[in-house]
């Protein structure tokens, strides 16, 4: 016996996908579907509709401003600082040395963190510019993400203690304040390291407005969500981005192989472009 709320029909989940496809380039497969009910189900009780296809008509009249609160809906944002610390020492040990040299005559680095969800891994990658660029450089951090509410989080910079665990005492100490009182048990990024990030929500599939050079790309367990042809057309724009011997960190599970020829692999999910 079906005890669900709504219903929800093999119809309405395949409009769904489209919708998500279409507009994020997310790839939803049939696994998926119970995450899907879930998650919408929520919207479909707050916005006080009756039926996932009463909420689907709201949807096509609605259009993009209903999609963003959709593709928010679905997509799962869970990081916390200096995960998969191996890209951040090769941030610090090997590309920030060779960027200090190449753009000696600019002073200017560019990092951008896409898809940046909560903001814990453009702070890393903050961090770690602090500690290892010289002052007078105009080093900065690019973040952006599709989930506008995710990037509001990183533009407050407060955050659940539990999420600072990979980080050591010191950094701790060095760029968090602790919270007393009612913010016990949470942490706040200092104001140096908020100044030298641009939060802003994009759609990777869409035109991005970066109008700076830049020098290394983040993109981290974002593509794992994409079929291959739009992984392809998204690490080709990378690439068009990216000056040769540029670098893009991807997630632990992902990978360019037989997807994308611009790169090569250094081990450990880093890449570095080659045309």
């Amino acid at each position: 016996m079906d005890e669900r709320e709504f219903v929800f029909t093999d119809k309405e989940f395949d409009k769904i996908k489209k919708i998500v496809y279409d507009f994020a380039g997310i790839d939803l497969n049939e696994s998926k579907k119970n995450l899907v009910y879930n998650r919408l189900a929520k919207r479909i009780r707050f916005l006080e509709k009756q039926s996932f296809k009463e909420y689907l008509d709201f949807v096509d009249k609605q259009g993009e401003e209903e999609f963003v609160h959709l593709i928010n809906a679905i997509t799962t944002n869970l990081t916390f600082f200096f995960r998969e610390n191996h890209h951040f020492e090769h941030l610090a040990q090997t590309v920030i040395p060779e960027l200090l040299e190449k753009n000696a005559d600019k002073r200017k680095i560019r990092v951008w963190s896409a898809g940046c969800s909560t903001g814990e891994e453009p702070y890393s990658i903050a961090i770690v510019l602090k500690e290892t660029v010289p002052a007078g450089w105009d080093a900065k951090v690019i973040a952006t993400d599709l989930d506008s509410n995710v990037v509001q989080t990183g533009v407050n910079g407060v955050y659940n203690v539990d999420r600072l665990k990979g980080m050591d005492l010191d950094r701790k100490k060095r760029w968090f304040l602790k919270g007393t009182g009612a913010r016990e048990g949470f942490a706040k990024v200092k104001k140096e390291l908020q100044d030298i990030i641009e939060f802003s929500q994009l759609n990777l599939m869409a035109d991005w407005p970066i109008r700076d050079a830049i020098d290394v790309i983040f993109c981290r367990n974002v593509v794992i969500y994409f079929d291959k042809p739009t992984q392809a057309r998204l690490f080709d724009r990378y690439a068009d981005r990216l000056p040769n011997g540029g670098y893009l960190f991807v997630g632990h599970s992902e990978s360019l192989y037989n997807v994308c020829d611009r790169f090569e692999l250094l081990g450990k999910t880093i890449y570095r472009k080659i045309s």
